[in-house]
This record gives structure tokens, sequence and C-alpha cells, in this order.
């Protein structure tokens, strides 16, 4: 009966009552919208699929949104990492081409019944075919489309993981000359095996949270690494035969020019991955063993911009937003490469978008598009630049302005004379902490009357990644340990319980998931100001703020640290340059 699973297995699109109400769940939920709703059932009713199936091909819904709310509607569990077996249940009764045409995976014999997860358990034929087979009832657990293609991999995957089996698909071409035969590269990166390869790792990374996708070429190999909250991690590659169709196909997907290979370019691509609409940022590179790509992921969806999602305390918040309020004035975030800063900004400049104010921001590159705010894009090959474009924004009588970056003294003497016409300058400045930056600005040759007079305030931050819920492991801190860390001891003086990572199915083995924000608000106080004209170091000023209630980084990350949510060592290893 499994065997002949295909020829009853189709299920009518519109037909299951389920249906119905998972699209009124969805609606209900703003996952989706009814026009989007409309086109989907004309879909389904024309190609006979199920309607969760063409709502994810069409990127409207997420499926990892439609696999919670089909569990909702129908009271199934979803099933978790650590309900998939370690080896295959009742192999001798399920042929791999049945478990793959039907997406299901048996769990466990549990009480005379079979438990399996199904990524559209509104299968019936597919249910009833696994209870035939093992000869007992089914109980249905909801599977998410991702967990379900890595535990057949991991399972009945013959030895051979998905990249490996597409790998072997490819024809052997031999060694191919990047600087002669593009025409043969061309034709390779347009093979369906080599498209297929490529959506994978792309669709992987997406699953895994990442936020960069590096695909690298080396001696004798092509490495692919994810960056997962902030650390580079090493992924299963492809063969380094396939490197040069492998960065053919993004160029062609990032509307590049596959034959350029001397120079860097770079390009953008926006995918409906998993049912979301992402973007990617594509910027490549020549080196020495071909060409490096890397991918930036930005996900939408993913981001949010609140101060409180992003991690600030409500003492933090509270000092931005009257930091914002102010009707001029510069407020400057600073903090290296990858730490959140432009994110901070986005969520500034949503609190102040209303209908009376008009923004303007110049950006290199725009990341994220903004409802309501006039973005632009750095240009510098038409003379379109920070300061330039600072300039121009003036004559568009703005009431507020962001700006990418400060990078040099042009732009910093433009924010400068904008902030005191009456402007409300953002902008951000690659510096170690809060009061590196007065520091900084004053070695790029901005007057110290200007500064004192302009700048509102300083946000210094970093990105710490948060311990994982499910596997962090408690243990005491020493007194003296604690008292070193600048960790606050519960009253009664106990030692306080700290948290380290330990890692789980969930994590991946690392014992962290997601990351968060620990800042610093430096207010510009009179004493500051005082400190600034005479030229003081950023030591001095950094004593001076905390005398008047600036809490540092190293101060927040503990207080995080005490709460549970991240580990001592991440504050250390993200504070260290601080």
């Amino acid at each position: 009966m499994v065997a002949q699973f295909k020829t009853f297995a189709v299920l009518d699109a519109a037909s299951h009552p389920a249906r119905e109400k998972l699209a009124a769940r969805l609606l209900e939920n703003g996952r989706l919208a009814q026009a989007g709703l409309e086109r989907a059932l004309r879909l389904a009713g024309e190609s006979g699929e199920p309607l969760e199936r063409v709502l994810a091909r069409l990127g409207l819904v997420s499926e990892r949104d439609i696999a919670e709310a089909l569990a909702a509607i129908l009271d199934l569990p979803l099933a978790a990492p650590e309900d998939y077996p370690h080896t295959p249940v009742l192999e001798d009764r399920f042929s791999q081409t049945f478990l793959k045409e039907a997406r299901l995976i048996p769990l466990a014999e549990r009480a005379g019944h079979l438990a399996v997860a199904m990524v559209d358990p509104l299968n019936g034929p597919a249910a009833e075919a696994a209870g035939f087979a093992a000869d007992r009832p089914v109980l249905r657990f909801v599977a998410y489309p991702a967990d379900f293609e890595a535990v057949y991999d991991r399972l009945y995957g013959g030895g051979k993981s998905e990249i490996r089996q597409i790998s072997d698909e490819t024809r052997a071409r031999g060694d191919v000359n990047a600087e002669e035969d593009v025409d043969r590269i061309k034709d390779s990166a347009s093979e369906a095996p080599v498209i297929r390869l490529v959506n994978l790792l792309i669709t992987r990374a997406v699953e895994a949270r990442a936020s960069d996708i590096h695909i690298e070429p080396m001696d004798g190999e092509l490495l692919v690494r994810y960056r997962i909250d902030g650390v580079l991690q090493e992924v299963e590659s492809p063969p380094a035969r396939l490197s040069a169709a492998i960065v053919s196909r993004v160029k062609i997907m990032a509307a590049l020019n596959i034959a350029e290979r001397r120079v860097a370019q770079d390009g953008r691509i926006r995918l409906a991955v998993r049912g979301k609409d992402i973007d990617f940022r594509v910027s490549t590179m020549p080196t020495i063993h071909g060409e490096s790509v890397v991918l930036r992921i930005l996900d939408r969806g993913r981001l949010k911009l609140d101060f409180t999602a992003l991690g600030f305390d409500d003492d933090i918040t509270a000092a931005i937003r009257e930091l914002l309020d102010r009707p001029h004035g510069i407020l400057l975030v600073t903090g290296p490469t990858g730490s959140g800063k432009t994110t901070t900004l986005y969520a500034g400049l949503l609190e102040l978008n209303t209908r009376e104010k008009k923004i303007l921001t110049i950006e290199d590159p725009v990341e994220y598009q903004l409802k309501g705010v006039n973005q632009v894009q750095v240009k510098p090959q038409i003379g379109l630049t920070f300061a330039g474009a600072l300039r121009n924004f003036l004559r568009q009588d703005p009431d507020i302005m962001m700006v990418g970056e400060i990078r040099d003294l042009e732009t910093a003497q433009v924010a400068v004379q904008a902030a005191l016409t009456g402007h409300l300058i953002l902008s951000t400045l690659h510096t170690n902490d809060a009061a590196s930056a007065i520091t900084r600005l004053l070695d790029m040759g901005v007057e110290d009357f200007l500064l004192t007079s302009t700048i509102s305030g300083l946000v210094a931050q970093r990105l710490v990644r948060c311990l994982c819920p499910r596997s962090r492991e408690p243990y005491e801190a020493l007194p003296g340990f604690a008292q070193k860390m600048q960790i606050a001891s519960p009253a009664g003086g106990t030692a306080p319980i700290l948290h380290r990572a330990k890692g789980c199915a969930q994590c991946n083995g690392t014992g962290y998931f997601g990351r968060s924000s620990i800042v610093e608000v430096l207010v510009m106080s009179d004493a500051v100001r005082a400190l600034v004209l005479a030229h003081a170091d950023a030591a001095a000023i950094r004593h001076q703020a905390m005398r008047d209630g600036m809490q540092t980084m190293h101060m927040h990350g503990m207080k995080k640290v005490l709460a549970g949510q991240t580990s001592v060592e991440e504050v250390l290893r993200a504070t260290r340059m601080a």
C-alpha cells in the first residue's frame, strides 16, 4: 500500500475544511493580506496544490507560520528537535520514497501508537498509509519543513548529504580556466544542479538565522561559512571544482558581470526563502584562488525596530528618547562594524517618523527601506557623498537627517553646521566607547566649542549572544569573582547565581541563541562640556560621565549576566576593546 502512495495522495487544494480555518487564522494574525489570499486560492484551484503550499511558494506566508497555525487549528503538537530519533524507526516498514514524497518522519512507538512528524498534517492518505504499514494507529506531530529535510538527510541520506547528492549530479567538466572559458562557466552556472546547490546554501543560512554567507575559494577547497549570532561557523561545503560555477550563479542572480573577475563588484538579490521575502547584499572580491563572495542577509521579518526588543533597559531607552525629543543637535551612535548601530538609528527614526516631520537619510548602503522616510544611497562615482548629500538635504526643508557614518572632517563640519541651524542629526562613528567619540571628532579637526554647542549625547553599544534558554546551566559565582566583575550580590549576602553556555539541539550545540545589545549613553552635561573645551582625554570624560550617572557597557552587560540572559565570558568578549 505504501508503495502505491502516489496514486491516492493528492488532495484537492480547497476541499479540506481546516484550510478555510487556516486562511482565517492567518488573516486574523496579520500574517496574510486578503488580496494575497485571493491570489493564492485562485492559483491553488488551477494547480491542484494545497493552499498552504501555494502560500509558501509565493512568499506570502512563511512555512514556519503555516506550521504553527496548522498545529493550533488541529490541536496537534509541533515536533521539537529533541523529538526526532537518532536512528530510523521501523525502517523495514517504510520505503524512503514514501517518506520523502509524504514528507513524513516516524518518531517513536508510544503505547501502541506510532508518532509521526508530518509537514502536511492534513494529508490523511499519507497518515493512513503510515498506520497501515506500521499496523497501529498514528499520532500526528506537525513538522517544520526545514527540520524534516535536515532529519531526512541525516536518517535516510545513505551517508550522503543533500549537498553531496546534488554535487554528484553535476557533470565532470575538468578544470575550467576562469580567465579564458567564460562560456563554459556560464553554462555550468545555469545547470539545474548548480542552481539547486546555491539555493540550498542560501536556504540553510536563512534557517540557521545567519546574518552573512561567506563563500571562499581556498587552495584545493571551497570554504562556506555562516555568521550566526556574530560568530563565523563552518558548514558543509560543495567540492572545489564547482567554485567558479557557484560564484557565477550568485553573480547572475545579483545581475553582476560574470566575465569581470579582476575587480570587486556589489549587487543585490531579492528571493522568497521558506515563504519570506529576503534581500541579500552581494559583494565579490578577487583573491589568489578565485573570487570570494559574501552575501549579507537582510531579513525584514527578523528586524525588530524597537528599543526593548533590541535589548535596551527602561532607563537607557528613556535617556535615548529624551535625546531624540530635542528639536536640534547631534546624536551619535558608536561601535565597531556589526554592533547594531544602524539598527538603533532606524529604531530612533521610526519613533520620530510622523506626518508632521520630514526625514532624510544618506546611507552606504541603504539596508532596509523605511516607510515615510526619504532614503538616499551614497554614489561616490558621481560625487554623491555623505557631505555633498547633507548639503543638498538642507535645501529640502528637512526636520531630521540621518548620516550613515561620519568618516571625515568635511562630513563632520557639515553635520555640525546643520545642527547649529536647528536640525536634529543622527549619525554613527567607529570608536570603542562613547567618550572616545568626542576625542575622535577633536582629532578630525572639529572645533571644541562647536562640539559642545551641537552634540546632545553619544550612545555606544555592542551585541552579546544570549544564552539558550533550554540548555543554559546555572552555577554559583565565587564572591571574589563577582566583586571583580562588578556583579551585584543578592540581598542577604548570598552568592549570585550565574549561568553558562552548555548547548542543545535548538542552539546547534553552541549554548547561545540570538543576540542582545549592551549599551552606554553619555549625555553632554556642563561638566563634560568643560572637559571637552579643555581637550581632556577620553578616560577623564568617561569618569565624569560615570559621576553624572552613566552606566557603562560592562555594567549593563553584567546586569544581563545576573538576569541569566548572557554569560560573563560573552560580555568580556564583547567589551574587551572598550
